[in-house]
């Protein structure tokens, strides 16, 4: 079974379920090296819960013992690791807190029931208090940081006990820190989520699309099957105010970003429903391409950064700087250089991690 294969499984588990009977036949008769890639895949889209759930359920129903045991204890696995981070997640978030620091969780929490790789956070606070929070009280090792991270004000921990990378934003949002009125949002708009019986400050629902979008559109142009998943259950359910998200975005330059973001998950769901994700018309004609360019390679859904990703820079960039907003213009002009720096760095050392 190939990459390919278990992205289309994965992808029927999670939104046409009714199907998964077809998906367990398949996985009883792969090999354990078939079922380790496809488990690998799923947590990489961040979908073990939401995917092995409907799959051991299948399973079951078929009589395949042997698979529904290995998909059950996937899933306690995995629930064991998650239970582990949201303690962590929630005592971290209350130093912060009680530090002055008011934290918003982005991201990770978004793909409750399942978790993220690493635990994200934004705050309004400047790094001295975070690393006083993080060293001190949590016997943090603070990781080193490249270029990139620098740019964007980005600080990542390591914490005993957790297997999850800290990954902290500290007043900007964005590939460069390009972003800091849109990134105060994160803060002044946040609500709560109780998940695992804890309970957190998370985004608005427009902030989560926007957080969503720039890690997708203007950072590393693939996408996860659960960016898909997310987001359409939160437009599906009534959560997004899409004027408010254009509002919010078009003076950030980041609009047609949005809408395309939101396009291709439309896109993509109607490709396994039949049916797309009801999308606003000015979300549509904001789109700048869809879901047909989307492509399986490297484990994850692939965006074409020529013409199409680096349209919707150039778009970020005139936007930015007609408004005159010269320090946004000049860290987003760093980013060309530093992708080619990342893209050599790859070449010569085999990571672009120094950089990116």
């Amino acid at each position: 079974m190939t990459e390919r294969d278990h992205i289309h499984s994965l992808s029927v588990l999670l939104l046409r379920p009714s199907d998964a009977n077809d998906i367990a036949r398949r996985l009883a008769a792969a090999t354990e090296e078939e079922r380790a890639g496809f488990l690998k895949l799923a947590s990489a889209h961040h979908v073990v819960l939401r995917a092995l759930g409907p799959l051991a359920q299948a399973a079951e129903a078929i009589e395949e013992r042997v698979l529904a045991n290995w998909a059950r204890q996937a899933l306690v696995a995995e629930q064991k690791d998650i239970d582990n981070s949201l303690q962590y997640l929630n005592s971290i978030c209350e130093a912060l807190e009680n530090k002055g620091c008011p934290t918003t969780v982005i991201k990770s929490l978004d793909h409750t029931p399942d978790l993220g790789n690493d635990l994200d956070l934004y705050t309004t606070c400047d790094e001295r208090p975070v690393i006083d929070v993080m060293v001190n009280q949590f016997q943090a090792h603070v990781e080193d940081r490249s270029w990139g991270d620098r740019l964007a004000g980005k600080w990542n921990f390591a914490v005993p006990g957790l297997n999850k990378t800290i990954e902290m934003h500290t007043k900007r949002l964005g590939q460069t820190g390009e972003h800091t009125d849109l990134a105060r949002r994160f803060v002044s708009r946040r609500t709560t989520k109780t998940v695992g019986g804890f309970t957190f400050f998370i985004p608005a629902a427009e902030e989560r699309v926007v957080a969503a979008t720039l890690q997708r559109m203007y950072r590393h142009f693939y996408f996860r099957l659960c960016d898909i998943v997310n987001t359409a259950q939160m437009v599906e359910g009534g959560e997004l105010d899409s004027a408010e998200l254009r509002r919010a975005t078009r003076p950030a330059g980041i609009w047609p970003g949005v809408a395309t973001f939101l396009n291709i998950v439309s896109d993509y769901v109607q490709q396994y429903r039949g049916t797309p994700v009801q999308l606003p018309a000015e979300v549509k004609s904001a789109a700048v391409f869809g879901g047909n360019k989307l492509a399986v390679r490297d484990r994850f859904l692939r965006l074409p950064i020529v013409p199409q990703s680096a349209q919707l820079y150039g778009l970020q960039m005139v936007t930015t700087a007609a408004k005159r907003d010269f320090p946004a213009a000049f860290r987003l002009s760093l980013l060309p250089p530093l992708a080619s720096a990342a893209r050599i760095a790859v070449k010569v050392i085999g990571t672009e991690k120094a950089v990116w």
